[in-house]
């Protein structure tokens, strides 16, 4: 009797917990459409066609690589098609349960099948055949057996895999294949063991991140950059744009062993000056008043997220030290610089001295409206430069994924003397002029703006006006094409419900066009490794449309630029560089041998040996290029940062680096050969 009101008691405890759990998401979903209808620039209604894409991109995250759902499940699911507007409408939340129920029991079956395989005998003779094909080309499995052949092969690839990544040359691969394999084997199992623990202790545990997944789908359907955060997603994502931000000073990874590590302590963030953490100290656990995380079979993303809740201040972490002691660290968040979010200036020499600065993102003060963030840094480095008496600059924007649109906004005031750089728009269709309402320059000669595929947003923003008022050559490959900007929002003022990175306006260039799902083109248009690699906004589903807005602002542009002579200039260098040859061969590899690959073999090592080395071989050319090729440039700081590095030999050491890349980069010295030709034409003008 006492053992039946036992199991009924925990079952009762569970079915609390779970009808807790929902009231949340319920909560949630009630709250997200809200924020959706009052505050995204373009709400869409609650119907078939949100039903139907809410849920294609919710299984897309679910299972987007195929890897553990069966097509009976997908089968059952389907019946949710057109149902989820219903559910929304009537607050029904408990639909969600069946999917996180049949995602957790599937990772669990395919753990079973993983550990079944550490008593088997492992067949390399060819008889099983690897097929690679496009993720989106991939059926789910039809059947349980092809759930255990998949794993199966999945085991022996990755098996040989690393084989070959410890010993390169082939003979010797061969000659200890089988006391090599009988020693990897358990190896492989268990590190694929801890990675399907991990699937299923994301976000805490698998239901928490199946919701998560859900109100992110909600949101994705508004628009590819819409989100829903949960806090320490939040703080991650605030932390990335932010000159300086509360932390514990410290980073760690995750090695090969599964062990997590610490790789690096920030100089005078809270680890630094605790005095008792070191580099390569092993963290055990976490806690934080009751929660506590266990670092066995965990992420580092999962340690990442535990560190960064803002909940969780105050942290007691668990070391093994390098002599095997064990100790109990409590260590509270600071304020710490963020180093990524900083800028230097440098003097690229040749015919002419030319400035150079690259602006990693528009990060910004996020604790102040009025603070200061890259536009301040930029003018400090800009200052400096002008002392080196440079003829022209050249602003690095590649990679640059956006930030601050006030930081973007004051940038571009710098270099234009007042006037209107970009109109608003928001729901409803009530737009805004942005104007830079300072007069005067901070720098009125020649500049090159560098930026490519990844360069999104606030770049974007910047990089068009200084366009459109035609106060630079704009050089690289056509940007991301995001032309919209977004705030994060709490969705209960009340409760902890999470947070929506929402989109609720977008910006639109002075002459009234838009840049939406088609980015800036370039004047000057340089070969990119990355070109066709379906990265663009574009081609997200869901993505803002491209349109304009009837602009009857009057500006003053800069004088036209001799723009067919320099590019036509610029296009007889590329040709005849053998650099952005192997750029454009290597491009076309990869992209048809690779990310649209579809072939298969029989599973050998012979096979996998050839398909890896290949591969290998590629890239270790394309770096040998590299090697061989030397630019025309000489790169020096300025003499206000040559007098800081004499007190930090650190930060002297990276700089060391840092001017090693840039004298060797082929892109910034096709920038600056630019702005010299267009000196050189102005001087014979």
């Amino acid at each position: 009797m006492v053992i039946r009101l036992l199991i009924f008691i925990f079952f009762f405890q569970l079915s609390s917990i779970q009808g807790q759990n929902d009231l949340v998401f319920c909560k949630q979903l009630t709250a997200l459409q809200t924020l959706i209808n009052t505050s995204h620039y373009s709400p869409k209604p609650v119907n078939d066609s949100l039903s139907k894409g809410v849920f294609d991109l919710f299984i897309n995250q679910l299972d987007g690589d195929k890897r553990f759902l069966k097509q009976s499940d997908i089968d059952a699911f389907k019946l949710d098609t057109y149902k989820i507007d219903d559910y929304l409408v009537s607050n029904s939340c408990d639909f969600i349960n069946k999917y996180a129920d049949t995602i957790k029991k599937r990772i669990e079956t395919s753990k079973q099948i993983v550990a079944t395989l550490k008593d088997q005998s492992f067949d390399y003779s060819g008889k099983d055949t690897l097929y690679f094909t496009p993720t989106d080309e991939r059926d789910y499995f039809k059947n349980d057996a092809q759930i255990v052949r998949y794993w199966n092969k999945r085991i022996r690839y990755l098996i040989l895999s690393k084989l070959i990544e410890e010993d390169s040359i082939y003979d010797n691969v061969k000659t200890n294949f089988q006391e090599r394999e009988a020693i990897l084997k358990p190896k492989i199992i268990e590190n694929q063991l801890c990675s399907l623990t991990e699937t299923l202790h994301q976000s805490g545990n698998s239901n928490t991140y199946v919701k998560e997944l859900f109100l992110n789908a909600l949101l994705n359907y508004e628009d590819p950059n819409s989100s829903y955060f949960n806090d320490s997603e939040k703080t991650e994502f605030e932390s990335s744009l932010s000159n300086n931000q509360l932390s514990f000073g410290l980073i760690t990874s995750k090695t090969n062993e599964g062990e997590i590590i610490i790789t690096y302590i920030v100089p005078g963030g809270a680890a630094f000056n605790n005095g008792n953490f070191e580099e390569s100290d092993v963290v055990k656990s976490l806690e934080s008043g009751s929660d506590i995380l266990e670092t066995y079979c965990v992420s580092n993303d999962e340690i990442l997220s535990f560190i960064n809740d803002e909940k969780h201040h105050t942290i007691t972490f668990k070391l093994k030290k390098s002599n095997g002691n064990i100790q109990d660290i409590e260590l509270t968040k600071t304020f710490t610089k963020v180093e990524d979010n900083s800028i230097r200036g440098y003097v690229l020499q040749n015919t002419h001295d030319i400035g150079y600065i690259k602006v990693p993102s528009f990060y910004t003060d996020l604790e102040s409206p009025n603070g200061l963030g890259v536009a301040n840094d930029f003018a400090k480095e800009l200052y400096k430069l002008n002392q080196e008496n440079i003829k022209g600059l050249v602003i690095d924007l590649r990679f640059n994924g956006g930030g601050s649109m006030k930081e973007a906004a004051e940038l571009s005031g710098m270099f234009i003397d007042r006037g209107p750089l970009s109109i608003i728009k928001y729901q409803g269709g009530e737009t805004y002029t942005v104007r830079d309402m300072n007069r005067g320059s901070l720098f009125i000669k020649p500049v090159v703006v560098l930026i490519n595929n990844y360069s999104a947003s606030a770049s974007e923003f910047f990089a068009s006006v200084m366009q459109d008022y035609s106060r630079a050559i704009i050089v690289g490959s056509p940007s991301h094409g995001k032309s919209s900007a977004q705030v994060i929002l709490p969705l209960s003022q009340t409760e902890d419900l999470g947070f929506s990175k929402i989109t609720v306006e977008k910006f639109y260039r002075i002459t009234g066009l838009s840049h939406q799902s088609i980015g800036v083109i370039p004047d000057v248009v340089l070969p990119s490794l990355y070109d066709n690699f379906k990265t663009s906004e574009r081609y997200d589903r869901f993505a803002l449309s491209n349109d304009s807005v009837e602009s009857t602002m009057k500006y003053h542009p800069f004088k036209p630029m001799p723009l067919q002579l320099i590019m036509g200039n610029s296009v007889k260098r590329i040709d005849n560089n053998t650099s952005f040859k192997a750029i454009k061969n290597i491009n076309s590899i990869v992209l048809n041998d690779y990310i649209n690959k579809t072939s298969e073999y029989p599973l050998t090592l012979d096979n996998i040996y050839n398909d890896l080395n290949g591969y290998n071989n590629l890239w270790r050319d394309f770096y040998a290029e590299f090697e061989e090729q030397t630019t025309s440039l000489f790169v020096k700081n300025t003499t206000s940062t040559d007098e800081i590095l004499q007190y930090n030999q650190d930060d002297m050491k990276m700089n060391e680096l840092i001017l090693d890349d840039i004298a060797n980069d082929i892109y910034i010295e096709e920038a600056y050969t630019i702005l010299q030709d267009l000196l050189n034409s102005k001087t014979t003008n």
